[in-house]
């Protein structure tokens, strides 16, 4: 089963990147052209979230069958003292998790906005989450690094 969630996780670390550069892309030009809000960028933004919250469970699983968390209780100064550690124990996850709730709060805040604020407040949450995510995938190349795609 790990084997077999790594590979999704992989694969849909893609889905979630494209989706949140489509939904940031869509809300910061509709906001600097003062597009109305269509049900193509709310459907953008729900695609966005679907992707992450499937990414998210993924990692969660990944998580879980790793021992990390086990490993974080029993000596909490010595997975800090790691940076590579530190990084899938501690830094990884937490970004990840910031990025989904800034996603889900930013949808949720998008849909009760008033039409005229709706972009602005999409391109403002949805950045945020997408920084976040992007600064805390294990990118090929860095010290905690990654293949770009597994392909077993």
């Amino acid at each position: 089963m790990y084997t077999a969630a790594l590979f999704a996780h992989s694969w849909v670390r893609w889905a979630v990147v494209i989706a949140g550069v489509v939904v940031f892309l869509r809300a910061a030009t509709g906001a600097s052209a003062r597009r109305p809000w269509t049900r193509s960028d709310d459907r953008a933004s729900l695609w966005f979230t679907i992707a992450l919250d499937v990414q998210v469970l993924l990692g969660l699983l990944l998580y879980v069958e790793t021992g990390l968390p086990q490993r974080l209780a029993a000596d909490a100064a010595l997975v800090m003292q790691s940076p590579s550690a530190r990084f899938w124990t501690v830094e990884h996850p937490l970004g990840m998790l910031v990025g989904l709730a800034l996603a889900h709060v930013g949808r949720v805040m998008v849909r009760k906005a008033d039409v005229s604020r709706r972009h602005k407040l999409a391109a403002i949450f949805f950045g945020i989450a997408l920084i976040a995510i992007l600064a805390s995938l294990p990118w090929p190349g860095m010290p905690n690094g990654r293949p770009w795609l597994r392909w077993r």
